[in-house]
């Protein structure tokens, strides 16, 4: 073999140094602007981008540039509704959380809503791949009158794939404060062969795609009978508190629990669901 055509390999410019991580962080704050609400605050760093629609009141998609998120990965999100004001956020597509072989990627994210305020937290479907290690955090601290619509959907491989789900690890948790003491608190902890464990008729009796929709309003009560009617066999909806309404759905697979979804969102949201929901 000439010299020209010899494998450069192991030469020092193709030395193999530490794979970097993804790291990024976005503040978003609204405030009331006459009959309407804007943009207080607001920075973005690293892999978080956002972009905003044009509208009465702030609606943000958030985009994670890096396209997915694999081990060390840290994403750090921070949305403020000072009184009175309403903000809207979801994000561009589906999350993806890849395979990671050095450590768990993270994503924490902190709703802050005062008094008069609103916050809409709609991201699109999470979609967990093979291998993937991921711990993700949601805290909410309202102030009494404050008003609060999430949702988390998560999607358990891609069924059009074929992919199945050997080995996860997924940490999930939501911690809701009113006025400083705690309104709603859940913990979600998905270890190891997720085929088989989601094959339970008391889990998700082969369902491969879920959601929870928590909604804090003084209207909660009125919208119970309403969504209990439009949910499906695998959902339900229950009143923790007289303005508190927390929802579960289990689907088959994205596109179902979409359908599900949708007309729930587009209730409690007043038909406020940002377009990206509906592409």
């Amino acid at each position: 073999m000439s010299a020209i055509n010899a494998p450069l390999k192991n030469s020092p410019a193709f030395a193999v140094g530490p794979v970097p991580r993804t790291q990024g962080m976005l503040t978003l704050s609204s405030k009331r602007i006459g009959a309407r609400s804007g943009i207080d605050r607001f920075r973005a760093q690293g892999a978080m981008k956002g972009l905003f629609s044009r509208g009465d009141d702030v609606e943000a998609i958030l985009i994670n540039t890096s396209g997915g998120l694999t081990s060390g990965d840290q994403l750090t999100l921070s949305l403020h509704a000072g009184p009175d004001s309403k903000m809207t956020a979801t994000t561009q597509a589906a999350e993806r959380a890849y395979r990671a072989d050095a450590g768990r990627a993270r994503v924490s994210t902190h709703l802050q809503i005062d008094a008069g305020g609103q916050i809409n937290w709609l991201p699109q479907e999470l979609i967990l791949f093979e291998g993937c290690k991921l711990n993700r955090s949601l805290t909410a601290d309202l102030a009494p009158n404050a008003r609060l619509l999430m949702v988390e959907p998560v999607v358990f491989g891609r069924a059009a794939m074929g992919e199945t789900l050997k080995d996860i690890e997924f940490e999930d948790r939501i911690r809701i404060h009113r006025d400083g003491a705690p309104l709603y608190n859940d913990a979600l902890r998905l270890m190891g062969d997720m085929t088989r464990h989601l094959a339970g008729r008391a889990v998700a009796q082969a369902g491969a795609a879920m959601a929870s929709v928590v909604y804090v309003a003084p209207d909660a009560m009125a919208h119970l009978a309403p969504i209990r009617a439009m949910l499906p066999q695998t959902a339900g909806a229950s009143l923790l508190a007289d303005d508190l309404l927390a929802i579960r759905l289990i689907a088959a697979d994205s596109y179902e629990l979409r359908r599900s979804l949708l007309p729930v969102l587009d209730r409690l949201s007043r038909d406020g669901l940002p377009t990206s929901w509906r592409l």
